[in-house]
């Protein structure tokens, strides 16, 4: 069994303390750390070596926006996963932006919270469609034409396969439906994605989903 390395930040003491107890049963997680504020974040990874860093969003000092910017920059990055009060915060979509794998709220059950870790720590994200919609959409409220631009320029760099890959991750799509719909193998289904990344610079399959919807290809 693969064990899961797990760091805990969050400002409150009773947060962390109710995430600990509720994680802490699973057998294949193991909690490598806690932190307080963002600005441990680098020193505790460097310490801990965690797998998947579970982060508030808002902290008093170094906010989880901040940090989850500062580790996804790292070659040695572990896979973010914040933690958020509402389901369409500006905050969250930033995080995502950053390099988050999906987010999941306070008030989740232990038992989605366990498998939300599992799922990033495999490297699938955590996002359901219908949060997906409702993050899109708060998105589109702002600067839509430029941002849909510089999105179809980013995108263009795709060639006619990556691009149908990519829209399938768009469309929240796992990787055995879009080896179905698209009439390939699951391992090649990876193959385009690791590709897809690679050529937009980009982190996890959420930050595809975003390009693609900023793009406003999943509209056409």
């Amino acid at each position: 069994m693969t064990v899961i390395r797990l760091l805990l930040v969050d400002d409150d003491p009773l947060v962390r303390a109710g995430l600990a107890l509720m994680i802490g049963g699973a057998e294949d997680i193991e909690i490598v750390g806690a932190g307080a504020d963002g600005d441990e974040v680098e020193a505790l990874v460097d310490r801990t070596r965690p797998d998947v860093v579970l982060m508030d969003i808002r902290m008093p000092g170094v906010d989880g926006l901040t940090a989850t910017e500062r580790l996804r920059a790292r070659a040695d990055a572990p896979q973010v996963v914040v933690l958020t009060t509402f389901h369409a915060d500006a905050q969250v979509l930033h995080a995502l932006r950053a390099g988050a794998a999906g987010f999941v709220l306070k008030d989740t059950p232990p038992a989605l919270i366990v498998d939300a870790v599992r799922r990033v720590a495999a490297g699938d994200p955590v996002l359901s469609p219908a949060v997906t919609r409702q993050l899109m959409r708060h998105a589109a409220a702002s600067q839509a034409d430029t941002r849909q631009a510089r999105a179809r320029a980013r995108l263009a760099v795709l060639n006619d396969r990556e691009r149908e890959v990519a829209l399938s991750v768009g469309r929240g799509l796992a990787n055995a439906e879009i080896a179905t719909g698209l009439f390939m193998s699951v391992a090649t289904v990876k193959t385009h994605v690791s590709r897809i990344l690679a050529k937009l610079g980009l982190n996890n399959r959420v930050q595809i989903a975003l390009l693609a919807y900023d793009a406003g290809l999943l509209e056409e």
